[in-house]
């Protein structure tokens, strides 16, 4: 069935440049997110991971400390884990809208994504919503945190990367559901992989700098932040209404 190869690997569901803008989207969400949120809930990990390589960063002087703080492994296990996150969405929003013929399914997930992407930027809207459960991982997951955050080069480090993806947010839930709307598993995967891609230009900041980094960037941060989270949530929402019409 035609569909069904739409569901894998479709760039074109949400019409010409509907992927790109929404792989923008994102890429800015991710962007405002890295700072105002992902600092502060993954920043204990970045923290930990930085120091663990610290040693031998500081012997090999500042190139080596700044390829230190980039923490290559893990961003690259994070891509791994978003992007099958955001391949499984994809595919699974692409056999209900192509499947059932029911395309208004994309333009509902945009919709979601747009409400969520507004809920980042504005407190009163976030209040509207159910409570998010706090962010934990699994208790398998959680007995090998510390073994891997002690030598997190490598594939170690791409591990932690694919075992932190698993940390549930508001903000990914936001971030899935505009992947869910390009309507294939490649689209969905892309979508990911350009949303951690703006988050990690801050993660690296925390690495390098550490908490200094929140206290000298965080209040200035959480004002472009909440723009630039308005400026996507209205770009999803946008399109959401072209879809629909």
């Amino acid at each position: 069935m035609d569909y069904l190869s739409n569901c894998l690997h479709d760039l074109t569901a949400l019409g010409p440049g509907g992927l790109p803008a929404v792989m923008v989207a994102l890429f800015l969400a991710g962007l405002a997110g890295g700072a105002t949120h992902c600092a502060g809930m993954c920043g204990p990990f970045v923290i930990a991971q930085a120091a663990a390589v610290a040693d031998r960063a500081q012997a090999g002087g500042m190139l080596a400390r700044l390829s230190g703080a980039a923490l290559l492994p893990y961003h690259l296990g994070r891509m791994l884990g978003y992007g099958m996150l955001g391949a499984v969405a994809g595919g699974l929003a692409g056999v209900v809208a192509f499947g059932t013929g029911l395309r208004f399914v994309l333009a509902v997930l945009l919709g979601v994504a747009a409400l969520l992407m507004f809920a980042q930027a504005s407190a009163r809207i976030a209040a509207l919503l159910p409570r998010m459960p706090a962010p934990r991982l699994p208790a398998g997951l959680q007995r090998r945190l510390g073994g891997l955050l002690s030598a997190p080069t490598g594939l170690r480090g791409v591990a932690l990367g694919l075992m932190l993806s698993a940390l549930p947010c508001g903000l990914l839930y936001g971030a899935l559901a505009g992947a869910a709307a390009t309507g294939s598993m490649l689209g969905g995967a892309l979508a990911m992989v350009a949303f951690v891609a703006g988050t990690m230009p801050a993660l690296m900041g925390v690495a390098l700098l550490g908490r200094f980094f929140g206290r000298r960037a965080g209040p200035g941060m959480r004002m472009v932040g909440a723009a630039l989270f308005t400026l996507n949530g209205v770009m999803l929402a946008a399109m959401a209404v072209r879809v629909a019409a």
